[in-house]
C-alpha cells in the first residue's frame, strides 16, 4: 500500500471513530460494567482496526467490526480476570469466546440479554459518566472523552483549562467510578431531574466541538452535532415536560440548520452574516421552533439553553441579515447573563450590543474582559475585537487583534479566516 493510500485509511479509521467509538465503549460498558475498562476495550479495538484495515482493507461494516472486535476483548477480560463471572457465564454460556463471537446471533442474543427500559447505550454511558459521586468537572470531562472520541486536548479548550488538568480529571474519574462500583444504568426516574444539569452540559458541549472544531483541518464535524441532536431527542422523549431538554434541543436544531452553509465551496469557514440563508435547512429549523415553543409552553421561568435557543430563532427567523432583531437579541443576552453569568455569555453579549446600538458600545464591553483569565487563551477574545475595531475603522489596531487570534486558535481553517481578515486590515487604505 502506497504512503497516500495509507494515510487515507487511517483519516477513515479516525472519521469512523470519530462516530462510533459511543456506541462502542457504551455496549461494552454493559457487559464489564467499568467505564474506564470499557474504553480500553474499545481503545484496543482500535487499534487493531489500525493495524488490520490498512492492509486488509476497510470492512463492509466498519462499525460492527469494531463492535465485535471490543465486545471480543471485554468478554476476554471477564474469562481470563474472573470478573463479573456468573454474568460472563450467563452471556456467554455453551459458547466458544474466541469463535463464535463474530458470529451474528450472538451479538444479537448478547444484546438481547442487556437489553433495559430505554435500549440506548450512549444515554446510559452519559449519565454513568455524570454520576453524582463525581465532582462536576471530572463528570463532563470524562463524558466528552468517551463520548464521540473526544481528545483530551479538545476537551481542554473547550473548558479552557490546561491539557494536564484536563487529563489527570479523567483519570481520576475512571477510578472514582469503579472504586464505588457505580452501576452501568439509567437512574430511577425519580432522580433523572437532579442528575439532568450535567449531562445537558456534555451534549451541548459535543454539539459545539461538532458545530466548530477546536483543532484540524475541518471546521465542522456534523457527525458529532448529529450524535448531539440524537441524544438530546432520546432525552426530549424522556422527559417531554422539561423545559431545558426541550431548550437544547431546540437550540441545537436551529444551530445544526446552518451547518451547510458554514462552508464554502471551497472548504473556507463562512460566518453568520455571510451566510446564504436559502441553504439553511428549513426543517430544521421548523422542528427547532416547535421545540423551542413546547419549552416556552411550561410554567416557570426560561433557563438558559431556552434563552440560548431564543436567541438562535432570532436569526432563524429573519429572512436577511438586515432584519435580524438585534434588539431583542441584546435583551435576551441580558437576561441570559442573570441566569447564567460567564465571561464567554458577556462576549456574546458584546456582540449583540454592537449590533443592536453601535460597535463602540460593544468594544466597552469587550475591554472590560480583557484581564478576565480563563479568556487569556480564547482566541474568540481577540476575534470580536478585531471585528468591532474594524467597523470603528481602527484597522491597524484590528489587524493586530485578528493575528492574535489566529495564534491562538489550533483550527487551520479558523486560522486561514483570521490571517486573511488581518490581511485585509493591511491592505485598506
Amino acid at each position: 500500500m502506497t504512503p497516500d493510500a495509507h494515510a487515507a485509511v487511517r483519516r477513515s479509521i479516525e472519521a469512523i471513530w470519530h462516530l462510533e467509538a459511543a456506541r462502542v465503549i457504551g455496549r461494552v460498558a454493559r457487559i464489564v460494567r467499568d467505564v474506564g475498562l470499557a474504553e480500553e476495550c474499545a481503545q484496543d479495538a482500535l487499534v487493531a482496526a489500525l493495524e488490520h484495515w490498512p492492509a486488509a482493507g476497510v470492512p463492509a461494516n466498519p462499525a460492527a467490526w469494531l463492535m465485535t472486535a471490543a465486545k471480543r476483548r471485554a468478554l476476554d477480560h471477564l474469562r481470563h480476570h474472573r470478573l463479573a463471572a456468573d454474568r460472563a457465564a450467563a452471556i456467554g454460556r455453551e459458547l466458544d469466546f474466541q469463535h463464535e463471537l463474530a458470529s451474528e446471533a450472538l451479538a444479537e442474543q448478547v444484546d438481547a440479554e442487556l437489553d433495559d427500559r430505554i435500549g440506548d447505550d450512549s444515554l446510559r454511558l452519559i449519565f454513568t459518566a455524570c454520576h453524582p459521586v463525581l465532582s462536576p468537572e471530572a463528570r463532563c470531562a470524562l463524558t466528552l472523552r468517551v463520548m464521540g472520541g473526544l481528545t483530551t486536548a479538545e476537551i481542554a479548550r473547550a473548558y479552557l483549562k490546561p491539557e494536564p488538568t484536563i487529563a489527570q480529571r479523567i483519570v481520576r474519574a475512571k477510578r472514582t467510578l469503579a472504586a464505588a462500583r457505580v452501576p452501568f444504568e439509567l437512574p430511577p426516574a425519580a432522580e433523572l431531574k437532579s442528575r439532568l444539569a450535567p449531562v445537558l452540559e456534555v451534549i451541548y458541549l459535543i454539539f459545539n466541538e461538532g458545530y466548530a472544531a477546536t483543532a484540524g483541518e475541518d471546521w465542522t464535524r456534523p457527525a458529532l452535532c448529529e450524535e448531539a441532536m440524537r441524544l438530546g431527542r432520546v432525552l426530549a422523549g424522556l422527559m417531554p415536560d422539561e423545559s431545558e431538554v426541550l431548550g437544547l434541543l431546540a437550540l441545537m436544531e436551529i444551530q445544526a440548520s446552518r451547518l451547510k452553509a458554514r462552508i464554502g465551496a471551497d472548504g473556507a469557514p463562512v460566518l453568520l452574516l455571510d451566510q446564504e440563508r436559502a441553504r439553511w435547512d428549513r426543517l430544521l429549523i421548523r422542528r427547532g421552533l416547535d421545540a423551542l415553543a413546547r419549552a416556552e409552553a411550561l410554567p416557570g421561568a426560561l433557563g438558559p439553553y431556552a434563552l440560548q435557543a431564543a436567541i438562535a430563532a432570532c436569526h432563524a427567523r429573519a429572512p436577511t441579515r438586515e432584519l435580524t432583531d438585534w434588539a431583542r437579541i441584546a435583551a435576551l443576552y441580558d437576561a441570559l447573563a442573570q441566569v447564567a453569568p460567564s465571561p464567554v455569555v458577556s462576549l456574546n453579549r458584546a456582540v449583540a450590543v454592537s449590533m443592536a446600538f453601535s460597535p463602540a458600545a460593544g468594544l466597552e464591553i469587550v475591554d472590560a474582559l480583557a484581564d478576565e483569565p480563563s479568556l487569556r487563551h480564547y482566541h474568540l477574545l481577540p476575534s470580536v475585537r478585531g471585528d468591532l475595531l474594524t467597523r470603528l475603522e481602527r484597522l491597524d489596531e484590528a489587524r493586530a487583534e485578528f493575528e492574535r487570534a489566529a495564534a491562538l486558535t489550533r483550527n487551520a481553517r479558523e486560522r486561514a479566516l483570521l490571517l486573511a481578515r488581518a490581511a485585509r486590515c493591511r491592505s485598506t487604505p
